[in-house]
């Protein structure tokens, strides 16, 4: 499941169950309600067996204390030493994305501005969604990148 802006739940779980999640919140008065093309029920406790054995692999994994915050998206919180940051990512596998308070939480330790690293946009539509005032930025190309270092 993913909390990703007011007005925006994605679910995941059984094909047969999402579909008719999708059809009963269509016939409840939903704006949109789509099935999305993926391949497996990402966050949601489907997953959990796949977080348990990415837990096991990130076990040989080295990690140090983040020198800026990084703050989990299936926490809102930051990052702590290494114990916390493989608890983290393996539970984010089957935890809900909690990408509006993992916005309000950026915001809250004074991001005054985020760039989207990656292809696509989504995320900073979604941001300005959840706060109209942050400006957002995309690193997916060249000038996009010249345009996020003015920001």
């Amino acid at each position: 499941m993913n909390f990703n802006s007011p007005g925006q739940v994605v679910i995941a779980g059984h094909a047969t169950a999402v579909s008719q999640a999708v059809e009963y919140a269509k016939e409840h008065g939903a704006r949109r309600a789509i099935l999305l093309p993926v391949s497996v029920p990402s966050h949601s406790s489907l997953m959990r067996e796949a977080g348990l054995s990415l837990a096991e692999t990130l076990e040989a994994t080295p990690f140090d204390v983040p020198e800026v915050t990084v703050i989990s998206a299936a926490t809102a919180e930051p990052y702590g030493d290494a114990a916390d940051i493989r608890s983290k990512l393996s539970a984010q596998v089957y935890s809900p994305v909690l990408w509006v308070r993992t916005v309000e939480a950026m915001i809250a330790r004074g991001a005054t501005s985020i760039v989207e690293c990656g292809p696509g946009k989504v995320l900073a539509g979604l941001i300005r969604r959840i706060d109209k005032g942050t400006p957002t930025g995309m690193l997916d190309n060249l000038v996009n990148l010249q345009k996020a270092l003015q920001i």
